[in-house]
Order: structure tokens, then sequence, then C-alpha cells
């Protein structure tokens, strides 16, 4: 007789503390892996005692299922679109199936497109918190077929951390980068610049962290630097440099140049993985290529920590700001009906950008949901406007200092870019075939600035 209430395929360890946050919210849960071993593991150790049921095959992971029968994948991208193909034969009409991996945000329009054509609901949800918040409370982000939610809603309610799915969790894991990146470069400086000790650190990160920087990466941070190895030395300085990506930072670079949109800090966090991945071609550099010779740092060190945390809130503000510019974007483009401030709610909880820095923005978009830009609102306004007397200075010192901190210079190169109303992008329309007037926008014109051009134009301007 079925007994389960849904069934999760995977179990890596999000998919294992997934079912035990399902089972500890009274759920039974059919739990079923690919290498069907992992199955007889997890249920003699980490589920032993629960409610937990496996399965050996698909098939009777399918019939230990009550009608209608829920199952969600918690499996790499790729692989997803196997589990679903071999699924859907097994399913009858009104049965859902729930994409938790990292999926590219048009497959859920693609399956729920093809899936709704043979009767089945389909659901893609982001799932953000790391192993603790799997089970514990996660972020979940639902997005797809919106006759599932009233079936689902019980459950993602009771498991989840107090949207439009995947495209939220690609713009919450760009934020993401977006945290790591400069909190990367925070550390750097402190270290190459004002030299400080990895316990100096430490404390450093403690304190922001009862500031306005009271985000959770910088509180992993704190621990990641004071964390030793069995011999009482720092691990940090042993892990290898070098840093991979799962596909959403790319995708979300590619969606932002899709739609025209500058979400340009996510460019800088990407190729900065990409570049700290050429491990042995910046080995070979450093014997070759040296940086400045006589830098020293001779001013106040205390101020210029100061500097270095007015930076990383006003960049952090910066890429929070993209992100929900894409967003809107989006929401335009798709006929999205998006809640900024339900958003920033959902990530406030659960996920690893959880912060009271979103509990600010949730403010701004509760006052004003049709806000364009989150530079727009008087808080944030002021706030980037404050720190712009550290914040250039930690730009130029760590330029001067040989030190790259793409991801300050280009948050505020977007905030001097956007702040001017003029910009010498009318140099680049000129040098084009065509370009529009200030006084005549749409209409084009063509001018021959040497004299020895034609005068016939195009009918737009095409550079």
């Amino acid at each position: 007789m079925a007994q389960a209430d849904i069934a999760l395929i995977g179990l890596a360890v999000m998919g294992q503390n997934l079912i035990l946050n399902m089972n500890d919210h009274d759920f039974v849960v059919c739990a079923f892996n690919r290498t069907i071993s992992k199955v007889d593991d997890f249920l003699a150790s980490e589920a032993k005692g629960t409610k937990v049921v496996g399965a050996q095959s698909l098939k009777e992971m399918v019939s230990e299922l009550k009608t209608p029968q829920w199952i969600i994948l918690l499996v790499k991208a790729g692989q997803a679109v196997d589990f679903i193909k071999k699924l859907v034969p097994l399913l009858d009409t009104g049965d859902i199936i729930i994409d938790g991996g990292n999926s590219e945000y048009r497959d859920t329009t693609r399956q729920c497109r093809d899936l709704k054509a043979r009767g089945i609901l389909f659901v893609g949800s982001g799932v953000s918190g790391r192993e603790e918040g799997a089970w514990y409370g996660p972020s979940l982000m639902p997005g797809g077929n919106k006759e599932a939610w009233p079936h689902i809603k019980t459950i993602f309610q009771g498991i989840a951390a107090k949207g439009a799915g995947y495209f939220m969790k690609m713009v919450h894991s760009r934020i993401e980068y977006g945290d790591m990146q400069p909190i990367c470069k925070a550390s750097h400086l402190m270290k190459d610049v004002l030299g400080m000790a990895q316990d100096e650190m430490v404390q450093a990160f403690e304190d922001w962290n009862k500031t306005e920087l009271d985000l959770f990466l910088i509180e992993i941070a704190a621990n990641i630097l004071k964390f030793q190895d069995a011999y009482s030395r720092h691990l940090l300085p042993k892990i290898r440099d070098s840093v991979g990506q799962k596909g959403t930072g790319k995708w979300t670079a590619i969606s932002a140049l899709e739609y025209g949109i500058p979400v340009t800090l996510i460019g800088e966090a990407v190729f900065a993985r990409c570049l700290s991945s050429l491990k042995n071609d910046r080995i070979q550099a450093s014997k070759k290529l040296k940086g400045p010779q006589k830098f020293q740092f001779d001013d106040d060190k205390k101020a210029f920590l100061e500097d270095i945390w007015k930076a990383l809130y006003a960049s952090e503000i910066i890429s929070y700001a993209q992100g929900f510019m894409l967003l809107r974007q989006a929401a335009i483009k798709f006929d999205w009906t998006l809640n900024s401030g339900g958003i920033t709610l959902m990530w406030r909880g659960g996920c690893i950008i959880r912060s009271v820095f979103l509990g600010k923005i949730k403010d701004v978009f509760d006052r004003n949901q049709e806000l364009q830009n989150l530079l727009l609102d008087d808080f944030f306004k002021a706030a980037v406007e404050n720190c712009q007397d550290s914040w250039r200075p930690a730009v130029s010192t760590g330029v001067q200092a040989g030190i790259s901190i793409p991801y300050f210079t280009t948050a505020l190169s977007f905030f001097d870019r956007y702040r001017h109303e003029m910009l010498p992008a009318n140099l680049i329309q000129a040098q084009a075939h065509t370009y529009e007037l200030l006084a005549k926008p749409g209409q084009f014109f063509h001018t021959s600035w040497t004299g020895h051009g034609g005068s016939v134009s195009s009918s737009s301007n095409n550079a």
C-alpha cells in the first residue's frame, strides 16, 4: 500500500538533509538515488529511526507514492532531463515533478510546456541555504505551473525558512557571487596593504557583522579565517586558490547581455573565478611579470580599514541594485508579477545571502513597488553617497599597491556612469553609420565626418 507523501531523487548531502527536514515536519518521504547503494546507506545511517522509506528503482519509488504523486529532483542540471524522461511513462495526469537542482531558468519554461501537454504539472524551484539550511529551513523559490501550487503549498511552507523560481534562484546566485568576491578582496587589502594577521582579520569581520554588513557570508568568512587544522595552524593558506562555477553566474551574465541590463558585477565575479582557475598560468606569470616595486602604506591603518568597510558596503548596494534591475527587466519581458519586497523576505530566511541588509531592501520596495533602481531610494542614495570618501581611496590604494580589486572598481564605475546625465557614448554613436539627436530621438541622421563619404543614411543606428 502506498505510504509516502513525496519522493526525492538525489542523495547528496542537500538531498539527504531536505528529506530529514520533511521527515521532521511529519511528511513521509521515499528516497531514491541513481547509485542504489546510497539509498541503503542513507536508510541505515542518517535516516535510521525515521519514517523515510527507500526504493530500488524508479518504478518502485512511484508505487510507494500516494495520489497525486509528487517527486522532487535534487540532481545536477543535465541529469534532471534524463530522470524526467524516465519518470513520464510512470506518472498520471495531475502528478507533479519538482526540479530542485540548478537548472537554467529556460528549462523550466520548456519542461512546464512539454509536461503540461501530458497532463503532468512541473515546478522549477530554486533551493538555497546549503546543507544546514536544507535541514533546518532552506529558502525555496518555486516557479512553473501555477496549478501545482495549491498541492505543494503545505509541504513547501512547512519546510521552508520563513517567486519566479529559477530566474530568482539565478539572480540569487549572482548576488551570492557578488557577496563572495568583495569579501575576498577586502581580506586581500587587509592582508597585503595593512599587513593584518588572520586573527586580526577575524576580529574585523566579526566587528563588521555587527553593523549594516550583517551578512551570513561575512560570518562564514570569519569562521574560515579562524579555523585551524590538527596542527593548530590556520587552514586557509593551505587551500588552493582556484575556484570553479556551477553555471548560474554565467547564465546571469548571458541573460543580462540578452536583456541589455548592465549587470557588470556578475561579469567581474565570473571572470575572477575563471582567472583563478588558471593556476598554472598564474604561477608562470608570477615569475615573469612585476607589479609596483616601491609601494608602502604609511597612512592611518584604522582609518583605511574603515575605508575598506565602506567600499564593501557600497559595492554590496550596487550588487543588489543590479540584481533587482535584471529581475525587473525579466518581469517586463515575460509578463511576470514579482513582489520584490516578498523576494527579499524569502532570501532573508535560509539563503546563503541572508542578511539584515535585505530587510532594508524590503522596506524600500514596500514603500515603492515600482522603484526603478535601489539607488534612487533616499536610504540607499544616502548610504552610497556617504561611502564615497572612503570607497574611492580604497580603490586607488589597491591599484597603487598592485592589488586586483575589480569588484570595488567596477561597482564604483557603474555608480559614476549611472549618475551622469550625459555620457561620452555620443562619440560612439557619431562614429557609427547613423546617430540620433537629443532634440529628435527616434530620427536617424548621417554625416560624412571626413567630407569623403556619401550622404545616404541607413534607417537605424547599427553600431
